[in-house]
């Protein structure tokens, strides 16, 4: 009997944990972190739970990746990536078989940004970016050559200065880089990478407290607001808001944890703060050899008040209040004016910043004795219709008549529509007329076209 008894309580013992055991599988299974995020997500977004595993193959791969597990609420990066066609490997690396995010983001490129200038080759360039014979899709070797990447101009004007070399030319960049075939008379055939460690005091002092928090496109940014953003090319086409916060849907970015995107997009319509988050926040000063910042805007200055309305927050936040400037440059954005080859470089290893911006204003507003130089669109134009194409804010099309810069480049935001010069812009899709010089009251000299010369008259005080 008692043999019996113990038989029945042990049975049951062992039932009774069997039935624990798979209670606790079931828990671990249902209670897995990407699980856990897209309840997280269904909470944020008020939508009914749908929980598992996300699977997309992507045309370009062919491979599974599940990546959208756990990233629910990612924004697509942009109409011309899409997740269907590109998915999230081919762009970011990392396994995309693994729902563990360490085993996950094994071998991502760039950490989060698979932009920056150390795997841009192999993560935009590739069959991408670069390789072509048209140089004007090579973009990367465009970008890793140019002044915003090099700061070529920047350190040869400091060494040059404090005696560390002997000539103005640039012998040094950020990092070391070649070009076999300069196109241009001032193109530089190579940069040594910035000699931190020459032995001159002035290249330690210029390294530590200009380069390495600078703002070329290799440093990592300043963790206080305006300064938020990413390196590479995610420094202009992913856009930060001022206080670094995340506006998107995705459960695993924090959305109360400053220095992350806006929202996991690629843009090219870039406005003004996006470039303030480099330009415009003060000033390096050579005798102290460190960055003084604007003392008028946060960090080092007082908050801007929330009810401040956005035409009065633009006009204080747009350029630092010790120069002139005209309406249209406090009414437009940075890349109106600004061409990408002048931002983003032209494939040659320039010298100095004069070498690159040439737009002036005399390009869209003429002089007394010259109207604007127009072109009509042809199919020869590849990169104005290819870069009007992933704008959404204006359109370009064969048979349209757009001003041409001086180096060739068009404008193709700014057409001749009856007779008259239209600026749409890029980045609101906002008109505004374009009134020419000829037929003006103007009194300027055709010997003076530079801009400096339009600001002596047209200034526009905030």
């Amino acid at each position: 009997m008692f043999t019996t008894n113990r038989r029945v309580a042990l049975f049951v013992s062992s039932i009774l944990l069997l039935i624990a055991a798979v209670i606790l599988v079931f828990q671990q299974t249902q209670n897995q972190p990407w699980q856990q995020y897209q309840r997280m997500y269904f909470k944020r977004t008020q939508q009914p739970a749908d929980i598992r595993v996300r699977q997309v193959v992507p045309q370009l791969t062919g491979q599974p990746e599940l990546c959208l597990s756990c990233h629910m609420g990612l924004a697509e990066i942009s109409p011309s990536h899409p997740v269907e066609a590109f998915g999230c490997i081919s762009c970011h690396g990392g396994n995309g078989l693994s729902l563990k995010a360490d085993q996950a983001h094994t071998g991502l490129r760039g950490g989060k940004n698979p932009g920056d200038l150390l795997v841009a080759q192999e993560s935009c360039g590739l069959n991408c970016h670069n390789g072509f014979a048209d140089e004007g899709k090579n973009h990367v070797d465009g970008v890793l050559r140019s002044l915003q990447g090099t700061y070529a101009g920047g350190i040869a004007q400091v060494r040059f200065s404090f005696g560390a070399q002997s000539t103005e030319t640039p012998l040094y960049g950020v990092y070391g880089i070649t070009d076999d075939h300069p196109a241009t008379a001032a193109g530089l055939a190579e940069l040594t990478a910035f000699p931190a460690q020459s032995g001159h005091p002035i290249d330690q002092k210029f390294a530590e407290n200009c380069l390495d928090a600078g703002c070329h496109l290799s440093a990592a940014p300043r963790a206080e607001p305006y300064f938020y953003r990413s390196t590479g090319c995610a420094a202009c086409h992913v856009i930060y808001q001022n206080d670094g916060l995340y506006q998107g849907s995705d459960p695993t970015i924090p959305p109360d944890e400053p220095g992350h995107m806006r929202r996991h997009e690629l843009t090219a319509a870039i406005p003004f703060y996006q470039c303030n988050h480099c330009h415009n926040r003060g000033n390096y000063s050579l005798r102290q050899m460190d960055f003084l910042l604007r003392d008028d805007l946060p960090p080092a200055g007082a908050p801007i008040s929330a009810q401040m309305p956005a035409e009065g927050r633009r006009l204080r936040e747009y350029y630092q209040p010790i120069g002139e400037f005209t309406l249209c440059e406090w009414e437009l954005d940075c890349i109106e004016c600004h061409t990408s080859a002048e931002i983003m470089g032209d494939g040659d290893i320039h010298p100095k910043q004069q070498e690159m911006q040439y737009t002036q204003c005399h390009t869209c507003h003429g002089t007394l004795e010259e109207l604007p130089t127009v072109v009509t669109v042809s199919a020869q134009h590849q990169t104005a219709l290819r870069q009007a194409q992933i704008n959404p804010n204006y359109t370009l099309n064969i048979g349209d008549q757009v001003i041409i810069t001086e180096r060739g480049e068009l404008m193709g935001n700014t057409k001749q529509v009856d007779g008259r010069l239209i600026l749409t812009s890029k980045v609101t899709g906002k008109t505004y007329p374009v009134n020419p010089v000829m037929g003006s009251g103007c009194q300027q000299t055709v010997a003076e076209q530079e801009s400096r010369y339009c600001h002596q008259c047209h200034a526009y005080a905030r």
